[in-house]
């Protein structure tokens, strides 16, 4: 298969700023078709040390110039945008996204890039007078091991890549092996641009992330991915000490007010939930809406959902292409399963399209309670359960009721209305009137509870690749 004239089985580990070449290698599977795509090459663990090895020497004069780190994110950013084409192709062949979609995701990780490159990291002079010198002083860790996940391999990537290289860290990066063809490629486009050793990328299936994470030499992991896999690898770096952040799952609810017109927000309110086949962090994933308005809810979602075009992503009109993996269409299939056991009403869709591959209707359930699996649980596929309510507090008690922190959504037709029943909710974002609004460069994402440590985004990002330095001494103005 050949996307603008290269081939996926060329594509090679980018290890010290060259092919790293591995007689091991891995399948990956198109979601589409449910057949091989391709081999991908996969990293013995007894590698390991010459990759961190690469990336440790790096660091040395990459931490040093400021001003050089700024001009080669700019130049990995532009880069990128030229092999945009390249990339799109690989990144919906391997994921299952409609290329539209994997366009915009590959020009969000030249956007991340620019905007890191644009952003300060100020000294603090914290003093500077008769009774002394005080200044703080954010400066780089080391070497960071890095773990991307399948559902935006190349955005959740350089969610990392970009504030790491910034802060002056170099980097081990590894794509899940799900979709490691993306990132693979990537790494052989930034390589032509940053020094030797700054980015490293491997790949290869488990243990391989575990046994990044227990190697000596990173002195931080940032991980993506599900919050069992994220319990484990704080377990494994806390051995070591190793600084942490760990962007996991949510169970994002949306609270929908007897208030709202349902005419108006009903469209934007699928696509919170469905966009990417429901498979992102912070999509809605329950929907707790006033008994006044949950039929009448309920009916329009369904109407959109038996109307959105499920395809191959490389097919012109495609909304929504397959679950990425056998492993998750299997779970949420067992999740729909077990409500329809339970009583409730499958409104829309309820199982795989009769065809190849790993598609799964877009599905709405009617009927639910919690303490049912798909309300409980993280269903990270395209499955929305509706829940009536009909007390306020109510509803916002039992969307805190949960495990997870990550986003949640408050719909009113009266904006202040909703805003202070938003900030009864217990995650680290709320939107009014729409879903996910805050995920950007310059904001800070997070997530309470077992959603995650730590903070990514914006300047808080930024400084979560740095440690402080505190520089006491005598007055340094005359």
């Amino acid at each position: 298969m050949k996307y603008s004239g290269r081939t996926i089985a060329d594509f090679a580990l980018t290890v010290d700023g060259r092919d790293h070449p591995t007689s091991r290698t891995f399948d990956v599977i198109n979601p589409a078709t449910g057949q091989l795509l391709t081999t991908a090459p996969a990293l013995d663990p007894s590698e390991l040390d010459v990759v961190f090895g690469a990336a440790q020497q790096a660091f040395e004069q990459w931490k040093q110039d400021d001003a050089y780190r700024r001009q080669r994110l700019l130049e990995a950013a532009d880069a990128i945008d030229a092999a945009a084409e390249d990339l799109v192709g690989i990144l919906t062949a391997e994921q299952g996204k409609p290329l539209d979609k994997s366009q915009i995701e590959i020009s969000s990780a030249s956007m991340y890039l620019r905007y890191y490159a644009d952003l300060d990291l100020p000294r603090e002079v914290i003093k500077d007078d008769h009774e002394g010198y005080e200044e703080i002083l954010h400066r780089p860790l080391g070497v960071v091991a890095a773990i991307a996940p399948w559902n935006f391999p190349i955005t959740l990537a350089m969610w990392k890549i970009a504030p790491a290289l910034r802060a002056g860290n170099t980097m081990v990066l590894k794509p899940s092996p799900y979709t490691p063809l993306s990132t693979l490629a990537l790494g052989s486009v930034l390589r032509d641009i940053l020094p030797p050793g700054v980015l490293n990328v491997i790949s290869g299936p488990d243990p391989l992330g575990a046994q990044m994470v227990g190697h000596p030499v990173p002195r931080k992991v940032s991980f993506t991915g599900s919050t069992a896999t994220g319990k484990k690898v704080a377990a494994a770096a806390a051995d070591d000490l190793k600084r942490l952040t760990l962007e996991l799952g949510g169970n994002d609810p949306a609270i929908v007010l007897d208030d709202i017109d349902i005419g108006k927000v009903a469209e934007q309110l699928f696509w919170s939930a469905f966009e990417n086949t429901g498979q992102i962090c912070l999509a809605v994933k329950r929907v707790y809406a006033h008994e006044s308005v949950h039929a009448e809810l309920v009916d329009a979602l369904a109407e959109i959902a038996q109307s959105v075009k499920v395809d191959d992503g490389t097919v012109a009109g495609a909304q929504l292409g397959p679950i990425n993996n056998a492993p998750q269409l299997d779970r949420v299939t067992s999740l729909v399963e077990d409500a329809r056991q339970r009583g409730a009403r499958i409104v829309a869709g309820g199982g795989s399209l009769d065809r190849p591959g790993y598609f799964f209707a877009p599905t709405i359930i009617d009927r639910v309670e919690d303490g049912v699996r798909i309300v409980d649980e993280e269903q990270f596929g395209p499955v929305l359960p509706v829940v009536a309510f009909r007390d306020e507090l109510d509803a916002v008690r039992r969307a805190n009721d949960s495990t997870y922190g990550l986003t949640a959504s408050v719909w009113s037709g009266d904006p202040n209305r909703a805003a202070r029943i938003g900030l009864e909710l217990d995650t680290g974002q709320v939107s009014i009137n729409s879903h996910g609004r805050g995920v950007r460069p310059h904001l800070p994402f997070g997530g309470r509870k077992w959603s995650g440590i730590g903070t990514e985004n914006g300047i808080w990002g930024l400084r979560g690749f740095t440690e402080m330095q505190v520089i006491t001494g005598p007055r340094r103005v005359s």
